[in-house]
């Protein structure tokens, strides 16, 4: 199985709520900095209020399976983070992909087509 990049660092999360845009819609909050890099990398996150464990994971895998089946269709070079809101709790895969992609295209972060 192929792995892709992902924030990890705590250093690498505060440089893209700091010198990142942000837009948000009714179920996620996206973030994303253009960081020079050849490879586009992605971080999620759900706070403990967004529920248990279980949850938090069950969001973080929805998510993640979004960014690997439209990475090709995403723009290199940039830092994407992901933020849970209440409302993403019970929803699934297809309104979360469609949140993701939402907010991408309001980022401007797809790539132009051939």
């Amino acid at each position: 199985m192929k792995r892709f990049n992902s924030l990890k660092k705590n250093r690498d999360f505060q440089t893209v709520y700091g010198k990142g845009k942000s837009f948000v819609n009714k179920y996620l909050i996206m973030y994303v900095y253009e960081n020079g890099r050849q490879d586009t990398r992605i971080g999620i996150s759900a706070s403990r209020k967004f529920g248990n464990s279980v949850e938090r994971h069950r969001f973080v895998r929805l998510v993640r399976e979004s960014f690997r089946l439209n990475q090709d269709r995403l723009k290199d070079g940039v830092d994407i983070v992901v933020v849970a809101r209440a409302a993403a709790k019970e929803k699934k895969f297809d309104k979360i992909e469609s949140a993701f992609l939402h907010l991408c295209g309001l980022h401007n972060i797809f790539r132009e087509s051939k």
